[in-house]
Formats: C-alpha cells, sequence, structure tokens
C-alpha cells in the first residue's frame, strides 16, 4: 500500500521514530511546566496542610485552615464577592469586547491589522504602570474630575476611587483584549453568506444577531467569558491599589497571609479553595464546548 492510498483513506500512521520526534520537541516544555507551574502548586497545596499559622519547621498534617476559611463569614463574604466582580468584569467585557470582535473580524486586513495593534498594545505595559495611570486619571484632580467641572456636571471633584465600580472598570479595561480576540476568533470563522441568507429571508438585523451570529459565536463567547473571570478573581494588584481598603477581593488577602503576615499555611488554603473553584468553572465550560462544538 502506497502513501497515496493511506492518504486517500484518511489514515496516517506514525511510526517510533515520529513518537520520539513528538517527545523530544514537547519535552522542554513539559519541563518547564513541571518545574515552575506544577511544582509550586503542589507545594503551595502542600503548605495548607500544616498545622499552625507558619510553614517553616512545620509539622503534621491539618484541616484547620480550610475550616477557619469555610466557617468564618468574613473570608466567604470576600470569596462571594470576588466571583460577583470578576462575574460583573466579564460580562462587562462581553458588552465592550463583542461588538468589537465583531467589527474586526468583518473589517478590511488592513483595518484588522491596525486594530489588532491598538488591541493587543496595551497588554505590553506593565500592569503596574497601567494601574497608576488610571490613579491619576481617577483622582480628585485627575482627568476625569477635571472634566465634569469645567462642563459643569458637578461642582467640585467628587471620590472616584476605592469603590467597587472603579475595580471593575480597571479591570475590565486590563482584560478586555482577551474577550476581543476570543469573540474575533470565532467570527471570523463564520460565513458572511449565513448573515446575507437570513437577511434574504427578511430577517432584520436583531433577527440576524439573535438567531444567527449570537448562536454561532457562543463558542468565542464563552472562552472570553471564562478567560476574563478567571484573571478577575485571581487579580491582587488592581483591587489592592484601586480599591484600597473599601473593596476586599481573596488575591489581595492571599497576598497579605503570605507576604505581610508569612501565614503562609493559611495563605495556601485560600489560594487552594480560589484554584479549585476557577479549575471548577472552566472544567465546565470547556465540557460544554465539547458537547456543542457550535
Amino acid at each position: 500500500m502506497n502513501s497515496s492510498s493511506v492518504a486517500a483513506r484518511g489514515t496516517v500512521r506514525v511510526g517510533p521514530s515520529g513518537r520520539y520526534a513528538w517527545i523530544a520537541l514537547t519535552a522542554p516544555l513539559a519541563i518547564v511546566l513541571l518545574l515552575f507551574l506544577v511544582v509550586p502548586i503542589l507545594s503551595l497545596l502542600r503548605a495548607s496542610f500544616f498545622e499552625g499559622d507558619r510553614s517553616f519547621n512545620a509539622s503534621g498534617v491539618s484541616l484547620e485552615h480550610y475550616l477557619r476559611f469555610l466557617t468564618d463569614s468574613y473570608y466567604l463574604n470576600v470569596m462571594l464577592d470576588t466571583l460577583g466582580y470578576g462575574l460583573a468584569t466579564a460580562l462587562l467585557c462581553l458588552v465592550l469586547g463583542f461588538p468589537t470582535g465583531y467589527a474586526l473580524a468583518r473589517a478590511k486586513p488592513h483595518w484588522r491589522r491596525w486594530g489588532l495593534i491598538i488591541i493587543i498594545l496595551p497588554l505590553t505595559l506593565s500592569l503596574v504602570i497601567v494601574v497608576f495611570g488610571w490613579l491619576v486619571v481617577l483622582g480628585r484632580q485627575g482627568l476625569v474630575n477635571q472634566v465634569l467641572v469645567f462642563t459643569g456636571l458637578i461642582d467640585k471633584p467628587i471620590r472616584l476611587l476605592f469603590n467597587s465600580p472603579a475595580v471593575i472598570i480597571v479591570l475590565a479595561q486590563q482584560f478586555l483584549p482577551f474577550m476581543v480576540l476570543s469573540v474575533m476568533s470565532v467570527v471570523g470563522h463564520i460565513d458572511p453568506t449565513l448573515e446575507q441568507a437570513s437577511a434574504n429571508l427578511r430577517a432584520n438585523r436583531w433577527t440576524t444577531f439573535r438567531k444567527v451570529i449570537v448562536p454561532l459565536s457562543l463558542p468565542g463567547i464563552l472562552s472570553g467569558l471564562t478567560l476574563v473571570f478567571v484573571l478577575s478573581v485571581s487579580a491582587f494588584i488592581t483591587p489592592r491599589l484601586i480599591g484600597g481598603h473599601r473593596v476586599q477581593m481573596l488575591g489581595s488577602l492571599i497576598y497579605e497571609q503570605i507576604i505581610v503576615l508569612l501565614n503562609w499555611p493559611f495563605g495556601a488554603a485560600m489560594s487552594a479553595v480560589l484554584f479549585t473553584v476557577t479549575l471548577t468553572i472552566t472544567l465546565i465550560v470547556n465540557k460544554w464546548l465539547k458537547s456543542h462544538p457550535g
């Protein structure tokens, strides 16, 4: 049997040399992930079961830190607030990112290229620089307050920082490119003739959007929502600087427990809970996407 007959049947057999080549190509990445991702996560998980409030010279196994987190209403409320902020940020990114992603997917290659540059450019900046930029913009003497006072909408500067809306807006600005790229990649594979066929059947733009575009774009929408949600709930720089002490998210508490208070076991336990929640949500979405490939 020659190679053409094998290709005609749609079956390509990979010999031992091909498998060895595949292993050789993926081995460096696997080693890097093992050393710098899997091992730290397992070490942090191990520290969450230590007794007491210090991981140095600790011994024994205990669930006290998980019980403390799950039985304390303060930490549970912070957990719920964190999930709420993540959901609000993801929905805001969807409202802003879907039209942008759709427009880029339907734009001419020249305009699409420049649009991608504008969308991706903020990701090249340091997150700290972006957050400090927002501190300047939203401050009492910042650009927003100056414009509002100049236009007469307010009499004196108001406090725009250290509240929940400010945190959600800044998080949405940081993670909006991920939503745009997710939507654009899916919409780009939707045949434009389907929209034309819907118009020929006398469907208006809203009906076409609701019954054609959205169902076919659902995998990209869910992927973008999941990605933005996971990134938002694990953020700690933005809530800490933009929200201050008025807005508490789990990432900030984990940072305080591990870096400030040096309470590694309790911080590790909170990290494990947050990791479990985000991983569960991601697995549910991936399972749904596999069963509904669009």
